[in-house]
């Protein structure tokens, strides 16, 4: 499951995160790191962005970058 497709107040585990160096750095530098709990707590009436809590602060990250976060 993707964190995208990741459902409303839901809290899932990170457990990887695909793409090339660049991208993938981009995304760890947000706090988004392989073993990380993500909070879900909005989704955009459209599914982009989706609005998380990570490490105790609010993040929105698009749906092109949340589809790239593999989460269980």
């Amino acid at each position: 499951m993707t964190l995208g497709e990741a459902k409303i107040g839901s809290t899932v585990k990170v457990l990887s995160i695909a793409g090339d160096g660049a991208y993938k750095r981009r995304i760890m530098d947000m706090g988004i790191t392989k073993g990380t709990s993500l909070y879900i707590r909005k989704v955009a009436p459209l599914g982009d962005p989706v609005e998380i809590t990570v490490r105790g602060y609010e993040l929105s990250v698009r749906k092109n970058d949340a589809e790239c976060v593999i989460v269980g």
